[in-house]
């Protein structure tokens, strides 16, 4: 019997497109369960009791938490491409950007529009980077999960409004 896989996810989070994107490139099917992360679901609170946060993936009946983490266990109990490389170095080398993007270029492109500022990472500066983001939006299994850019602008701007309010509104 084939175990079931859930992917309990926010629209417009980066981690829960790593997530998807993994299952994708290993053609994992899967449901994806969009959370509210206003009103979290009893399903996401039983499952992911310490961080109470997205991503969780559900795989028959065990929860594994955060993206990356599940980004590994998927490349390691789904047959398929692998979704890391084999060599110990160069998967540190995977790991080390996956965490520089984690705390540094996460959705930068559409927090770049909103804030009004320059491109933060240029082909200039992060050539290699660089072309590997392209190189990874351009893969089909990503595009398939990918939000629309103008879906993400348009809910981070009001995210952003509603900040700037309760600033305004504590001053």
């Amino acid at each position: 019997m084939v175990e079931t896989v859930k992917l309990i996810g926010a629209f417009g989070s980066g981690f829960t497109h790593r997530a998807e994107a993994a299952l994708r490139l290993k053609g994992v099917p899967y449901e994806l369960i969009l959370e509210d992360l206003g009103n979290k679901s009893e399903l996401l609170l039983q499952h992911n009791p310490v961080h109470k946060l997205v991503p969780v993936l559900l795989h028959g009946d065990r929860a594994v938490c955060e993206s990356l983490v599940i980004l590994e266990y998927v490349d390691e109990a789904f047959d398929g491409p692998p979704l890391l490389p084999t060599d110990p170095y160069e998967r540190s080398e995977a790991r080390f950007w996956a965490q520089f993007i984690d705390q540094k270029a996460h959705w930068l492109g559409v927090f770049e529009e909103i804030g009004g500022v320059a491109p933060l990472l240029t082909d200039e500066e992060y050539p290699s980077l660089c072309q590997w983001a392209k190189r990874y939006v351009a893969e089909e299994a990503v595009k398939q999960c990918l939000p629309k850019r103008e879906e993400l602008v348009a809910m981070y701007s009001a995210f952003k409004e509603m900040l700037q309010a309760m600033a305004t509104s504590h001053k």
